[in-house]
């Protein structure tokens, strides 16, 4: 049985179904000579289905007939979406002709895969990222998450694509890209600068950039995050899931909510943020076929830390980098605020006593230092005892010691780009410290 258009509102088309009403999550199909693709968000009273205008295509009339498909959103899977760069409906944006044949599967997107009982973690395994301040505060752990957190302009995506060339040039794993509602120069640059590296053949990349509407910048994070699951469960691989920018998911959500009229929650969010984070946080996880480790940068509006959004992301991670404006105008880079980065995962079993020993050392000397930095303002440097003055240079070789050049960055400002092993950071370290 088909439906009727009843009325439209910018995204959103409702359509009557007098028998036979889709379900949640399932395509419809608009009889306006496009095709046009709408996706059923709810169903209201006396069988209306509000659904959203997925493409924005605004050749969509009352009285047309809508069709059921009978399916959700189904992408593309397998070895031949590897090195290609999609859109939230699996379709190509690299110029390239769609995936194709009778060989390739898909998987609906919002289809969440069953819970495994029987799963044991394995040993720790800390992958080398070869950024000393990460690999000293923030472990990068296999199969763990780990957050880059900070406002507009202070790195998180220099830092993201460095782990990226990092990591995947150790390579063997299958890394992701997932680039959620970013400028679009970015994901060019980086599209790029895996071609160069040769890099792509190891890389899928899906793509929500900032001039999509809601809808797609909303559905490209499940695309993508349904795409990591295919190969962790039906190819045993280990997964480098990498997103940029968590919170612009929550911004494209919220902007979903205020179009469906729902009322906010708390900070002017829309109410089901919490939800919507956690359900999507649970599906990157690991199981007993393989892993997924990813990084996730955030975006924090206003530089406040105690935004309700920022919070409720953090709460799902492992180790937080934080990201600071005060840091970077000093001209540090990364511009790392080392008091505030934290990690769970910084614990003997995992790091060792050696690295643990030397993390609580090293973070003792950084809050020494912030506390004497207001004192040496009024009463300066020589006024201090002999043991602080140590202290006070001690912690100031050490902030010296975290600042590393990119090889991302290379081509921008010729300065080479620096790889540091674990064992050199922690030589590094131990040798300020003694």
């Amino acid at each position: 049985m088909n439906g009727v258009v009843v009325s439209i509102r910018d995204l959103i088309v409702r359509v009557q179904f007098d028998e036979d009403a889709p379900r949640v999550g399932e395509l419809l199909v608009v009889e306006n000579g496009l095709q046009t693709l709408l996706l059923v968000d709810h169903l209201e009273p006396n069988g209306i289905a509000l659904c959203l205008n997925i493409r924005t295509v605004r050749q969509v009339q009352k009285g047309m007939t809508v069709k059921r498909t009978k399916r959700g959103i189904e992408i593309p899977v397998g070895e031949k979406v590897i090195g290609r760069i999609f859109d939230a409906m699996g379709a190509p944006m690299d110029d390239l002709p769609p995936v194709s044949g009778d060989d390739v599967e898909y998987k609906e997107i919002m289809h969440i895969p069953g819970r495994t009982t029987n799963f044991t973690m394995a040993k720790p395994e800390i992958l080398e990222t070869g950024i000393k301040v990460i690999d000293f505060f923030t472990p990068f752990v296999k199969g763990r998450k780990i957050g880059i957190i900070g406002g507009a302009g202070v790195g998180k995506t220099v830092l993201t694509m460095e782990l990226i060339n990092n990591i995947a040039q150790s390579g063997g794993g299958l890394s992701f890209f997932a680039g959620i509602g970013e400028r679009i120069r970015e994901g060019h640059e980086l599209y790029q600068t895996l071609k160069e590296n040769d890099l792509l053949k190891n890389t899928c990349m899906f793509f929500g950039q900032m001039n999509e509407n809601p809808i797609q910048r909303a559905l490209i994070a499940i695309a993508a995050v349904a795409e990591a699951e295919y190969f962790r469960d039906e190819r045993n691989k280990d997964i480098l899931f990498f997103a940029d920018n968590m919170y612009r998911y929550v911004q494209a959500k919220n902007e979903l909510a205020t179009i469906l009229d729902q009322v906010p929650s708390e900070g002017g969010y829309e109410a089901t943020v919490f939800s919507d984070i956690k359900v999507l946080q649970d599906r990157l996880s690991s199981n007993e076929k393989g892993s997924i480790t990813s990084v996730q940068t955030i975006y924090v509006p206003a530089d406040d830390l105690s935004d309700p959004a920022v919070q409720m992301i953090q709460h799902e991670l492992d180790s937080i980098v934080v990201l600071s404006r005060k840091v970077a105008e000093q001209g540090i880079r990364p511009a790392v605020d080392l008091t505030k980065t934290t990690s769970s995962l910084l614990t003997p079993e995992i790091v060792g006593d050696r690295h643990y020993v030397l993390s609580v050392q090293v973070q003792a000397l950084l809050q020494k230092y912030e506390s004497l930095k207001s004192i040496i303002a009024i009463i300066g440097e020589n006024e201090l005892s002999a043991v602080d003055r140590a202290d006070y240079a001690k912690a100031k070789k050490l902030i010296a010691n975290f600042t590393q050049n990119m090889h991302v960055m290379e081509k921008h400002n010729g300065v080479p780009g620096e790889f540091s092993t674990r064992e050199q950071t922690l030589q590094s370290i131990e040798e300020i410290v003694a």
